[in-house]
């Protein structure tokens, strides 16, 4: 598929309103800082070289990541590559990664109703209880937008509700819409390094995304080089790498809901 014929979410002055406006609202403060630096690093839709080329290189260094799946989008073709199948995420689940909610669809859940966001997320994680990849309590919104209707029916069924607008994860960090930086784009790795180094120096969590993992890479992704290089400063820096679910469990935060039985 041609980048360029990839769904965009609303980019309009409205949708630059609603998405500050709606970090606002639902809110579900972070009670407890970090004792030392975090990082978790994220895959979204889970491209089939995120699967291969990303585990191997955090395995490589004793690291495992988290793969927010749409279980609807799995082995179709889209514009980071292939997306993988049930079998890689029973997979990933065995070796110690997280496989966390991304909605069936990947639905827009700055456009979509409460119910309808709450209806995909539980088809999503139905496919997930059947695949057997254990317990959930990670969700990611598509295209990293929320509209107040979908935040405020997901909130509370799962440990952490993440969305892509810059920030660290400390003390007072809205556990409801958490932010994350992008390892995308041509400025990608050393944006994110920028944002590792602030961790590092705060002991804040810092959560991480890219999509596929590959040469050359799409305008979502990252190369196997940028990756590896910014896994190694964050071991390097004195950060642990968790996943998401191992983050706020340490930081005393469990789902009020939600999810696939293990």
């Amino acid at each position: 598929m041609d980048p360029a014929d990839a769904y965009q979410p609303d980019r309009s002055l409205k949708g630059k309103i609603r998405r500050r406006a709606v970090r606002l609202v639902h809110r579900r403060p972070l009670a407890q800082a970090p004792e030392r630096p975090m990082v978790s690093f994220t895959f979204d839709d889970a491209p089939a070289s995120a699967v291969t080329t990303g585990v191997a290189l955090l395995e490589a260094r004793g690291a495992r990541g988290v793969f927010y799946v749409s279980a609807g989008l799995c082995g179709q073709e889209g514009p980071m590559g292939t997306y993988a199948q049930p079998a890689d995420y029973q997979a990933l689940a065995a070796a110690g990664h997280e496989i966390a909610c991304h909605t069936f669809s990947h639905l827009d859940c700055g456009r979509a109703s409460g119910a309808a966001a709450e209806a995909d997320a539980d088809r999503n994680l139905a496919a997930f209880k059947a695949w057997n990849t254990g317990r959930v309590t990670s969700f990611a919104y598509p295209y990293g937008d929320v509209a107040a209707g979908p935040k405020g029916r997901l909130a509370g069924r799962y440990a952490t509700l993440r969305a892509l607008h810059h920030g660290l994860i400390e003390a007072g960090s809205d556990l409801n819409q958490l932010p994350a930086v992008g390892i995308e784009g041509p400025d990608g790795e050393a944006v994110a390094r920028a944002w590792l180094d602030r961790a590092l120096a705060r002991k804040a969590w810092l959560i991480l995304y890219t999509h596929d993992v590959r040469e050359p890479p799409s305008p979502w992704g990252c190369t196997p080089g940028a990756l590896a290089r910014l896994i190694d400063h964050a071991q390097t820096g004195g950060a642990e790498i968790l996943t998401t679910a191992e983050a706020a469990a340490r930081l005393g935060v469990s789902a009020g809901g939600t999810a696939a039985a293990a």
